[in-house]
């Protein structure tokens, strides 16, 4: 969440052992970051004379790929030096960022010849101890993502699911339950996890015979590849039971691959590399990676396997390792089209321009120009734009009645929307803040401030007003009304009205008085929450979650749980807000809904993160952490713990196989849980926070082991919230535990009484501690 800006040409020096092979990676997260405009990003990035990074544009790219962030790992031949210089020169009139950079020694894994796939057998080989390479794939073949942590060799290298570069169907997965014997092989060069799965065609020889695997990969042209192919076999122990051809790009590779003669017996892993030469001519780009069986040696089963797969760009003759900015395909230049279409009708006439230029040089230039025009009136104009960067909503703001306090239906919110919120003239909000006085500001977010006020004499209110040099804007604007206009649940914040007028966004919503769940965990208040009454708050917030997957009209996805975004009210109900990043579900034919990654991190569901593939699912994880996090006491993310401890997501997973999860506890509720109700508890917590959300309970059985949870419990209230030691004030606050009705379709009443002020999250920049943000500056 931090990067090191460049406006002119800057180098960091590492002192390096010159016999050593080393790893560089580059992390680029292409936010907006103050008086930058991240669409004007271009730069070079160079180390000693080998060029990584040419013209690069961090956000054309993760616009391109829908990716939110970027990783770019290198793998370095020894220097003739004792120290590695890694360069960022920015582009004329442009700047350079970098968000991290690592360097890391690596054994020396590419001690082999890899003959050139394609041309005539000895004429071409690579000698990969003496190339400088950029890592393009990995691939836990039939296996789930592995991360960093799980690596081998200390590399802290990601292996991904290979799913979606899979070409065609009819694959096995497997995993195998056997020792892996690494032998001569160094341990480093893949994971024991890679080598106890695989992917195989299945036990059908006629239907195998016929077919084949394949994965294809979109790659630069003009580059050389190498391919790594990752063995091991597990059901067969005996020579020509399996056997199998490898082609690259259709070339063959090898053609009698048999992984029991290259190792001897089964349950050892061994590699085999081979290189590829990927041309410039039109749609040549892409490496196809196919395994068939081999039909003349006439093998005991007619199958193939494969563990795992890496592919590496080998740099060119001129040390050169960069390739072009990618340009987005036709289906995301419509997509992105049609999204703007939908805030600005001046796209329309974009459309055509880009439809007409499709198939020539000049789709390049326009996709980046509608990439850029898109990106800056979402995000804004730069700093020296002197540009606000909303776009009306509503309609043309002067022509607006202050009188009625209703709005005409505008153009771009539904008539719904606009017709079941109140709408405020810009008068009106002013007055309820006192002109946005600063001392009633009881929050800051990601969209901006949040002012206590007072409507209609004596209605306490919550409004949040845009900050126009916000990177959030009017797309959060629109939704959070769409959504809350439509929606009516006691355990949802209700959202009164909204103003649009001029160069202001404000929404309005009911005041809620007891603040957020987090500020009454750990923030240093002085209530203490009993478990009980923690409880309560948890089954209402899961209420209000299993309203929007399967009570509304349509599936929602909130998209930002977290402790911040469950308010509570006078009355100690718990309701869950923040809309401006929710989506509606996936429609009966899918089963997720392909979005880029949007969240806070410490709550962001894993598979999402990786894939782009927003469920259900995803909310579940998300409530997972905040179980955690109400019955720890402690935030989701905490850098000034040990390591291991930082995620409390990935501590509360190391913690259950430790078997010391009572340790996490907070102390205010240590023997406070009778032993059966922690037990549940924490094994529902654990399965949100499964890595796969197929494995992952719904919101509706969170909600029913909650409940279930708080019936073992003793009937009687408990102990009131207790004062804190060397706090002043306080005494005995009513709690009163509320009735289990699981889709409750009670509306929402306006609190009148609380005159509390609520203090800032200090451990998590800029997050309203009195009501939720939008969007949160952290992990966006």
């Amino acid at each position: 969440m931090t990067a090191r800006i460049f406006t002119g040409e800057t180098s960091y020096k590492f002192n390096v052992n010159s016999t050593s092979r080393y790893i560089i990676r580059l992390h680029f997260y292409p936010s907006n970051y103050p008086d930058y405009n991240i669409s004007n990003s271009y730069f070079i990035v160079t180390t000693n004379s080998i060029t990584l990074l040419k013209n690069f544009s961090a956000f054309v790219t993760a616009e391109a790929l829908s990716q939110a962030y970027l990783i770019k790992e290198y793998s370095l031949a020894a220097f003739d030096s004792d120290s590695i210089t890694v360069t960022f020169k920015p582009e004329k009139k442009s700047f350079g960022f970098v968000n991290g950079i690592e360097l890391i020694t690596e054994p020396e894994l590419f001690d082999d010849q890899a003959g050139l796939v394609g041309v005539a057998e000895g004429s071409g080989t690579i000698d990969g101890v003496l190339s400088n390479m950029q890592n393009m794939f990995r691939l836990n073949v039939g296996g789930q993502f592995i991360p960093p942590t799980n690596d081998s060799g200390g590399l802290m290298r990601s292996w991904y699911d290979d799913t979606p570069y899979m070409f065609g169907a009819g694959t096995i997965k497997h995993i195998a339950n056997v020792t892996i014997d690494y032998k001569d092989l160094p341990e480093a060069t893949a994971p024991v996890d890679v080598y106890r799965t695989a992917r195989s065609q299945g036990p059908d020889p006629n239907i195998n015979k016929q077919s084949n695997v394949t994965w294809v990969f979109h790659v630069d042209a003009n580059f050389t590849y190498l391919v790594r192919f990752h063995f091991c076999e597990y059901q067969l122990e005996k020579i020509n039971q399996r056997v199998f051809e490898i082609y690259l790009n259709n070339e063959t590779a090898f053609a009698t691959a048999d992984i029991i003669a290259w190792t001897g017996e089964k349950g050892v892993p061994t590699r085999k590399d081979y290189a590829v030469y990927v041309g410039d001519k039109k749609g040549d780009e892409e490496i196809w990676v196919t395994l068939h069986t081999n039909i003349d040696l006439k093998p005991e089963f007619y199958d193939v396997l494969l563990n795992g797969l890496e592919i590496f760009k080998i740099s060119d003759s001129k040390s050169n390792l960069a390739g072009p900015n990618p340009v987005p395909s036709e289906m995301m230049q419509k997509q992105l089209i049609a999204n703007r279409e939908a805030y600005d009708p001046d796209a329309i006439q974009m459309k055509h321009v880009v439809g007409g230029a499709v198939g020539g040089v000049a789709t390049m230039g326009i996709a980046f120009m509608v990439l850029f025009m898109i990106k800056k009136k979402r995000r804004g104009t730069g700093s020296n734009s002197g540009v606000t960067s909303w776009l009306p909503v509503y309609g043309h703001s002067n022509s607006r009645s202050s009188t009625s306090g209703k709005s005409q239906c505008g153009s771009s919110l539904s008539t719904d929307a606009v017709c079941n919120c109140r709408y405020f003239s810009l008068v009106e909000i002013k007055s309820a803040t006192n002109n946005f006085d600063e001392s009633n500001v009881i929050g800051v977010g990601g969209f901006g401030k949040v002012y206590k006020g007072v409507i209609d004499g004596n209605v306490k209110v919550a409004v949040k007003r845009s900050n126009p040099s916000s990177e959030q804007g009017v797309n959060e604007f629109i939704t959070e009304i769409e959504m809350l206009s439509q929606l009516r649940h006691r355990h949802l914040v209700s959202l009164i009205g909204f103003c649009e007028e001029g160069n202001e966004m404000v929404l309005v919503y009911d005041y809620m008085g007891k603040g957020t769940l987090r500020e009454h965990l750990y923030k240093g208040n002085k209530i203490t929450l009993s478990w009980k009454q923690r409880l309560d708050l948890l089954i209402g917030a899961a209420k209000g979650l299993h309203y929007l997957h399967t009570g509304a009209k349509y599936t929602i996805i909130h998209r930002d749980v977290k402790t911040t975004n469950i308010l509570c009210d006078d009355n100690w109900v718990a309701k869950v807000s923040d809309f401006g990043l929710s989506k509606t579900g996936p429609d009966i034919n899918q089963n997720h809904v392909s979005t880029v990654v949007k969240g806070s991190f410490g709550y962001l569901d894993p598979e999402y993160f990786r894939r782009q593939q927003l469920t259900q699912k995803s909310d579940v994880y998300s409530f997972g952490v905040v179980l955690f996090e109400v019955l720890c006491a402690r935030p989701a993310l905490n850098s000034s713990l040990p390591k291991e401890q930082v995620s409390l997501a990935d501590f509360a997973l190391q913690s259950a196989r430790k078997g010391t999860l009572e340790e996490m506890v907070d102390p205010h509720l240590k023997g406070t849980i009778k032993p059966e109700a922690f037990k549940k508890f924490t094994d529902c917590s654990l399965r949100c926070l499964a890595d796969h959300g197929l494995e992952r309970p719904t919101m509706g059985d969170v909600l029913w082991t909650l409940e279930f949870v708080l019936k073992l419990e003793p009937s009687d209230e408990g102990p009131k919230p207790e004062t804190k030691s060397g706090s002043s004030g306080g005494g005995r606050v009513e709690f009163p535990i509320q009735s289990s009705d699981m889709i409750a379709m009670h509306l929402n009443t306006l609190n009148l009484d609380s005159d509390e002020e609520l203090d800032d999250d200090d451990d998590d920049a800029n997050s309203a501690a009195a009501f939720s943000q939008i969007v949160a500056p952290k992990g966006r």
